[in-house]
């Protein structure tokens, strides 16, 4: 079955002749797309990959991001489902800016954690100020840039140089930040935040070209439902998390929260500084949490809905859920899994449909009250589990491990006696960034500036070397450390897949 001419959203960036057994499922092209996806290495390899708290280091079961993306494809296919049933104004307006369609979409969730590199969050900065300040990279690293590279570039099916050759239509639905590195403004994110690098622009702007009526810098419906589908499950699932670990303490939990309802007077007339000077007192991160919100989400932040949010958070949560320890019983996991589908059930229901949503939001969005919700069980994991000290020393022994990991590449590949003996794949993702950035030289020379073929080989070499440690797992990562160093004892395992 040839793609549609008529319809560029299902185009591919090679015309691809789809086989009998493709033919036979409904949605074929956008189908293909979620099948390649799911039989890529990248995507196996999250199984691999630090959600929030480590698995080798909390010995749980824990998340990570496989069973993270799982979740939210489970989420994000539901939403998709009801609105494109819809025939109301929300349906109306899901249809006229390109629809939700609930293959499109679980394609994107699978797809969107693609390019988190090991260790998380930590992992991410990391690798971000190890290219800034090792080789010069302007972008840095970004993880849903990175997402973005790995499916139009790093990863391959059947043919070179078109990456997994997906439909116009999944390779949008990822565009979370479309944008270049300090384009966000105070959009979704912020400056820090975007989806391509200079070198994928093109692919990108290609992709989000197949949705005339998406705005400049606006998510398509199908990337905003995959958005808000992230941010369901993350704030319910790692909740999920630090419950069965024993790592929310009621009495702390309760303290924070039923100090700020009674010093709430207060506390809004206490200076930020002084806040943030003594965020140990019972209330304080709270009051902060609301200020933040405040400032940087105007068009949304209500105090009488933060308010009613910190009440539903504080008698569902903690003294409900988490005021009786988990202890592994059929009875701890019925109730865990009550309080989990209910929150999901009534978050998915709370979707509403914007024509023209504010810059730092979807066309598709949860309501006033939803929203805060989500925002103060985020704020459970913020300021509870992220800010334990064990964790932070825990993180930065795994911050080093990239360091020596990105420094001891470097060094490798700089020796003209033994770069030949670097590992087959990082010279291949070398080579490939240096073709990139040569034809970027030749498309967008602006983009690149007057720089000679040596400047853009170390850009291109920088960029190889990143794109290579990132995507290893966690235990790759710390094998491969181990053997840089000469001290592994399992030299034939350690060294599988390099």
């Amino acid at each position: 079955m040839p793609q549609h001419p008529n319809d560029p959203r299902q185009a591919r960036r090679l015309p691809e002749t789809l086989n009998e057994f493709q033919r036979a499922e409904g949605h074929p092209q956008f189908r293909v797309d979620v099948e390649r996806i799911r039989f890529s290495p990248f995507y196996s390899r999250l199984s691999a990959v630090t959600q929030v708290i480590s698995q080798a280091g909390a010995g749980l079961a824990v998340h990570n991001r496989l069973t993270h993306s799982i979740k939210v494809a489970a989420v994000a296919r539901a939403i998709a489902t009801h609105l494109s049933t819809r025939d109301d104004e929300a349906g109306h307006i899901v249809a006229e800016l390109g629809g939700a369609h609930p293959v499109v979409v679980q394609a994107a969730a699978a797809a969107h954690d693609l390019g988190h590199p090991p260790f998380g969050h930590l992992g991410e900065q990391t690798l971000d100020h190890l290219a800034r300040t090792r080789f010069g990279l302007s972008e840095g690293f970004e993880g849903n840039a990175q997402t973005y590279r790995i499916l139009t570039r790093l990863d391959e099916h059947d043919r070179p140089g078109v990456g997994l050759n997906l439909t116009a239509a999944v390779r949008a639905a990822v565009l979370k930040y479309p944008w270049r590195r300090g384009d966000g403004g105070r959009r979704r994110g912020g400056a820090s935040k975007f989806n391509y690098y200079a070198i994928d622009e093109q692919d990108a702007r290609a992709a989000l070209s197949a949705y005339p009526l998406i705005e400049p810098g606006q998510q398509t419906v199908e990337c905003s439902i995959m958005d808000i589908s992230d941010d369901i499950a993350y704030s319910l699932h790692d909740l999920d998390d630090f419950y069965r670990a024993g790592l929310l303490n009621p009495a702390t939990l309760s303290a924070e929260f039923h100090s700020w309802h009674r010093d709430l007077a207060r506390l809004r007339a206490s200076d930020r500084d002084a806040l943030e000077a003594d965020t140990r007192t019972p209330g304080h991160s709270l009051e902060l949490l609301w200020r933040r919100l405040q400032s940087k989400d105007a068009w949304i932040a209500d105090a009488d809905a933060f308010s009613e949010a910190v009440a539903k958070v504080s008698a569902e949560v903690i003294d409900g859920l988490v005021a009786e320890p988990f202890d592994g019983s059929l009875a701890s996991e019925r109730g865990l899994a009550r309080f989990t589908t209910a929150w999901i059930a009534r978050l998915q229901s709370s979707i509403e449909v914007h024509r023209h949503p504010d810059e730092r939001c979807g066309h598709v969005s949860l309501n006033r009250q939803a929203w805060h919700e989500v925002a103060v069980l985020k704020f459970l994991h913020e300021r509870f589990i992220l800010e334990r000290p064990d964790l932070t020393v825990y993180q930065r022994g795994q911050a080093n491990i990239l360091v020596r990991l990105v420094d001891g590449f470097t060094a490798w590949l700089d020796d003209p006696g033994d770069a030949r003996r670097a590992p087959r794949r990082l010279i291949d993702l070398v080579e490939l960034a240096t073709d990139d950035y040569h034809r970027l030289r030749q498309d967008a020379p602006d983009l690149v500036g007057a720089r000679t073929d040596d400047d853009l080989d170390r850009l291109a070499r920088g960029r190889g070397i990143i794109d290579y440690v990132a995507s290893l797992t966690d235990a790759q990562a710390s094998s491969l450390d181990a053997l840089l160093a000469g001290q592994t004892e399992r030299l034939w395992d350690a060294g599988q897949g390099l």
